[in-house]
């Protein structure tokens, strides 16, 4: 169907292209504009140049966050669309029971960060917390109270597994509809061939949700690079700034060091680090699977 005006399609995408520009490409503009300058909320602005940017650069203190963020991006987007396809197929089957079951994984999803962070320090707590008593009995009568967010060995690695608990629900669900609508003839047709589980799944099933995890993996990575809430409440960056990652680093610079300009330059290199990063999953994406656009 084609429009009845060469300007009907800009004006459905006019609502939506408003909001991006007035929250998106603005505020990015005003930053990248912010960063050349240093400006502490208090005294007028001073233009220093390029000084924030090789301030960053030169102490290497961008680049321990990138490698922290990248880190820990790669456990949750691993770790998520695993787990949600995982779940997904082991869910994908009618009845009332099964319908409850996929109701209570989604429910994380929909919890608020804060209660997420809340409960999970309860359960990591190394004296009280569900998760600390079990690391404790393993090991052994005697030990020592572990805590494991006070650990920089750990904290990253636990904010991690916090976030792929909530989010697996969402992977779960994005991929249960897409295996809903997979046409059961092909899968009959290949078992019909001889062919087992593993073997319909690898070559009929997986091909066909390539879009899907392509999608999947892409907002997975969008949303972990966008952690704030479960770094400030858990951990606040610690023990050692173990934690601290890119969006808490220029909360830390604004807040608590009053360092716009420092903080602008962080959020210019952070929204280039994930556009790149977006741009390359997606092309490997494509690589694999020419379906995916």
């Amino acid at each position: 169907m084609r429009p009845r005006s060469r300007w009907h399609p800009w004006g459905m995408l006019a609502p939506s292209l408003v909001l991006l520009v007035a929250f998106f490409i603005v505020p990015i503009g005003v930053a990248a504009y912010e960063s050349f300058f240093s400006w502490d909320l208090l005294t007028p602005p001073r233009f220093v140049g390029t000084a924030n940017y090789r301030a960053l650069f030169g102490h290497g203190e961008l680049l321990h966050v990138a490698l922290r963020t990248l880190g820990y991006s790669a456990i949750v987007v691993t770790g998520t669309m695993s787990l949600g396809l995982a779940m997904a197929l082991l869910v994908d089957r009618p009845g009332a029971f099964m319908a409850f079951v996929r109701a209570s994984i989604f429910s994380a999803y929909v919890v608020s960060w804060v209660a997420v962070a809340l409960l999970w320090m309860w359960m990591l707590d190394g004296d009280s917390g569900i998760v600390g008593q079990a690391i404790r009995a393993l090991r052994g009568p005697g030990a020592p109270v572990l805590s494991v967010l006070g650990e920089p060995r750990w904290a990253l690695v636990a904010l991690a597994v916090v976030s792929v608990w909530k989010l697996a629900g969402y992977a779960m669900i994005i991929f249960l509809a897409e295996l809903q609508s997979i046409p059961r003839s092909l899968l009959e047709a290949a078992a019909l061939d001889g062919a087992g589980a593993w073997p319909r799944f690898r070559h009929v099933t997986m091909p066909l949700l390539m879009p899907t995890a392509a999608f999947v993996g892409t907002t997975t990575l969008v949303t972990s690079f966008q952690a704030f809430d479960v770094v400030r409440i858990m951990t606040q960056g610690g023990p050692a700034r173990a934690t601290e990652l890119f969006v808490y680093a220029i909360y830390e610079q604004i807040f608590l060091d009053l360092s716009v300009g420092r903080a602008s330059a962080i959020t210019v290199v952070f929204f280039a680090m994930l556009l790149a990063i977006a741009g390359l999953q997606l092309r490997v994406w494509r690589s694999r699977d020419p379906v995916v656009r």
